[in-house]
């Protein structure tokens, strides 16, 4: 798997047509445009896109209300996936969350869904739920799955290796893409 960095910033309306694209890829019931709109107008609402080379290729969403965040929503493009991306989205969330204060955070998965729930329980994420028939697509029940404190030492430790440790990993991927591109100029 070779990570690739993107670059995330706040969505906005003109983003949408290419988010519902991505939209449409990931998830069976998709949500509506109108439904983004709504959210994109939400003070309490934050979403972000990820981009390669200007390209959306992934998106997330959340509230935060009063100390709690819930994240909504987290895509990635079909060909975008197993590169971090939804990773670096996760940190762009929860370092939104932690900078709003937010002491709590939680979120739905598919029962079906390992590799999200992998993701998720590597950033302090535990099951604390099953939410039965959650899915309307198929009934699939949701986990539902929590961080009970974003300021406490021991997340914050966790939370601060992890970050390091993908920032290393961005770095040594940019430094062999530069050494790739600087080979190639001398041929």
């Amino acid at each position: 798997m070779l990570a690739v960095l993107a670059k995330l910033r706040q969505m906005n309306r003109e983003d949408l047509p290419r988010v519902m694209e991505v939209e449409r890829e990931c998830f069976p019931t998709p949500w509506q445009e109108s439904a983004y709109i709504t959210e994109l107008s939400n003070r309490s609402a934050y979403y972000i896109v990820a981009t390669v080379d200007d390209l959306i290729v992934g998106f997330a969403g959340m509230w935060v209300i009063a100390d709690e965040a819930h994240i909504t929503t987290l895509g990635v493009a079909r060909d975008w996936r197993g590169k971090k991306i939804g990773e670096q989205l996760l940190i762009g969330l929860l370092d939104e969350a932690i900078s709003r204060g937010a002491r709590r955070a939680t979120l739905e998965v598919r029962e079906s869904n390992t590799i999200a729930q992998n993701l998720y329980s590597k950033y302090g994420f535990r099951p604390a739920a099953i939410r039965r028939g959650y899915y309307t697509d198929n009934h699939e029940n949701a986990i539902v799955m929590w961080v009970d404190d974003l300021h406490s030492t021991t997340f914050g430790n966790q939370y601060r290796t992890i970050k390091e440790q993908v920032e290393r990993e961005f770095a040594q991927v940019s430094h062999h893409s530069s050494s790739e591109a600087s080979a190639e100029g001398m041929k």
